[in-house]
Formats: C-alpha cells, structure tokens, sequence
C-alpha cells in the first residue's frame, strides 16, 4: 500500500461528497433532527438520558454504512473503479482511502451530534465529552468498513440499501438500547456478543455513567477496532477489477 495514493483517495471521494449537498445534510443534520424528536419526546423524564448515549453509537454507523455503500457502488457501476485499479492504486489503497475520507466525515459527524445532544438537548455525561466523540468516529469507520463489504454483493443501489436488515437491524435490536443484553434470552446474548455495535453501545454508556471509563472504553473499542479491520480485510479480497 501506498500513503500518497491512499490519501489521493480519501481527497477524491471527499471532495465528491463536498458537491453534494444531499449527502451532508444526511451525515451532519439528519441525526441531529432525530436526537432532537427523541430528547423531546421524552422530554421531563430520565429515558434520553438512559438511551441518547447509545443513539450516538448508532447513527453513525447507520448514516455511513448506507452512504459508503451507495457511494462504493456507483463507482463500480460508473466504470471508475476499474479505471482506479489498472492504475498503481492497489486495492488496500482504496479501501484505505475510502475509510480515511469518511473517517473525516464521521469525525464532522460525530463533532455536531454530540455538541447537540449534550448542549441542546441536555444529555447528562458523567465521563470525557472528548471520549464520546472518539467512540462516535469508530463507530462511523465501522459503518463505512460494513458499508464497503456490503457492496461487493450488491448491484443496484435499491439493493445496497437492502442490505441494511442484514447488516444492521440485528445489531440494532440486539445492542442492548431496548433491553440490558445480561437480561436476553442466552441465545440472543450470546449473539449480541458477537456484534460490533454491541460494545459500540456499551461504550457509550459507561462514558455517560462513569467519571474514569477509560479501561471499559478502551477494552470496547479494541474489539470493534478489530471487526473495523476484519470488514476492511473481507471487502478487499470480493474487491473486482472488473465493473459488472
């Protein structure tokens, strides 16, 4: 791999996104408009307190799936992507670059929501506000590295957003925002075990519980630090040379 080309990428794909405005208004205002409709839904009682934590560990990795996936495919489907690949631009320099360009987005992203939950709509945090964004921008890498393996199975971009159920909506029931994952059937535990967004999840809420989480955190983000490079690693190997 090659860190000029792989930076090269990320300035592409990023000034790409900058034209279109459609695509920031999804990654910076959308969750903002949803933290909000929660907060005031419930509003005079301690439920966003209890479930705005996780939220913020689930819109990124949601926004950015959906948006790299569809972002992924049509570079296929344009014919660039084979273009990119008989150029020395390997395919852990695309990769690479598509993750650090949105790293930077879901960096933005994870910057503006937070600000909003915690100043706008009061999320109470026990822990470091630095510490929530840090888990927000990996839980946006992993919604891109998902969203990148995502299209290497998909054709249409109706099909990539399809994908969603598959790759997400478990991880969402299962996560632990609607019931304590230790209270689940065993099966269903042990299935949220094995899914990122569940530490995802619980480092959100040990940052807004406790004064001193860095341990917890940091235990959590390794693991999905490792399904972030796992998903990389997978969605390089079904990367083809070839447009279909």
């Amino acid at each position: 791999m090659n860190p000029a080309l792989t930076l090269a990428t990320a300035a592409r794909v990023l000034r790409q996104v900058r034209t279109d405005r459609r695509t920031i208004a999804l990654i910076v205002v959308v969750p903002c408009v949803l933290i909000g409709l929660l907060a005031w839904m419930f509003s005079g009682t301690p439920v966003f307190d209890r479930t705005g934590a996780a939220i913020l560990g689930i819109f990124p990795m949601t926004v950015l799936f959906v948006v790299t996936s569809v972002a992924t495919l049509r570079e296929r489907q344009s014919g660039t992507l084979e273009r990119l690949l008989t150029t020395p631009l390997g395919k852990g320099d695309f990769m690479l670059g598509y993750a650090v360009a949105f790293a930077v987005l879901g960096t933005l992203q994870a910057l503006v929501a937070t600000a909003f939950a915690v100043w706008v709509c009061g999320l109470d945090v026990a822990g470091p506000l630095w510490l929530l964004v840090v888990v927000a921008v990996v839980d946006a890498l992993l919604g891109s590295a998902l969203g990148l393996l995502a299209s290497a199975f998909a054709r249409t971009e109706f099909q990539a957003v399809q994908f969603m159920p598959a790759f997400i909506f478990p991880q969402f029931l299962l996560c632990g925002l609607f019931i304590a994952r230790d209270q689940m059937p065993d099966v269903l535990h042990w299935v949220s075990n094995v899914l990122p967004l569940s530490y995802a999840v619980d480092a959100m809420k040990t940052i807004t519980t406790e004064t001193d989480p860095y341990g917890t955190v940091g235990a959590d983000l390794a693991v999905v630090g490792g399904f972030i490079v796992l998903a990389l690693a997978l969605a390089s190997l079904t990367l083809s040379r070839r447009s279909r």
